[in-house]
């Protein structure tokens, strides 16, 4: 049984260990940037909706995270997806603006925000629209997790660093595809991981976070995560 405790504690340290390093790189601009090259592959895997106004595509790509911490990154979330909203016709000939839409807490697959974020852009405004599905939700969640509840600590972590490099790689690839300006949104858990990601952009974009903050460890130290870590 000891030894067992040895074992367990001392994976504990090291992936501990691993993140807090990682942290420390993909908290700087500069060494953030270097994690995900330009030219990341992105699919566009079919085109499921067309009508007056718009198309809609879906995609699949890499996490980028998975090539620096694949033991980490559960195989159900390795592969990140995500639905393109773009409009049949652009307003503006020299320009494609396009919004790249982060999911708040609880916010599985992509209805919620095509349907009350990306639509009205698009119909008010002539904006594209991009929805990335979280790691650990909707098609991407782990088979053993139940709804929302992430299972480890780390896996807050895990989340947000997918998050960061996967915003990367497909603001990368808007550019490639002649997209812009560039837009990056979410609302709560969505607005924090849009302004991780749009700080971690090394050329000029838009950062639009709603009901956010700068951290959430309030939120595990003092708010309703708090208590029910606690109880349990």
């Amino acid at each position: 049984f000891v030894c067992i405790l040895i074992i367990l504690f001392s994976r504990i340290f090291l992936i501990s260990h691993r993140i807090f390093k990682f942290r420390k790189i993909i908290s700087n601009r500069e060494t953030c940037r270097s994690l995900v090259s330009p030219d990341h592959p992105i699919y566009i895997d079919s085109h499921t909706e067309h009508n007056a106004n718009y198309d809609v595509y879906e995609g699949h790509f890499m996490s980028p995270l998975v090539q620096y911490l694949p033991e980490l990154v559960p195989k159900e979330s390795q592969i990140a997806r995500f639905q393109l909203i773009l409009p049949n016709t652009w307003p503006h000939n020299q320009l494609k603006p396009i919004c790249l839409h982060l999911a708040g807490t609880g916010d599985h697959y992509y209805w919620r925000r095509r349907t009350l974020m990306a639509k009205p852009l698009l119909k008010e405004y002539g904006i594209a629209s991009i929805l990335l599905e979280n790691p650990f939700y909707g098609c991407r969640k782990p088979a053993d997790q139940t709804r929302s509840s992430l299972k480890n600590v780390s896996d807050i972590f895990i989340m947000g660093g997918c998050l960061i490099l996967e915003s990367l790689a497909l603001l990368h690839w808007c550019e490639r595809m002649g997209f812009g300006p560039l837009c990056v949104t979410g609302i709560s858990m969505g607005g924090h991981n849009a302004s991780l990601a749009g700080t971690n952009w090394h050329k000029p974009i838009g950062i639009v976070p709603c009901l956010s903050w700068t951290t959430a460890s309030c939120a595990f130290t003092q708010g309703l995560p708090y208590l029910s870590i606690y109880l349990v």
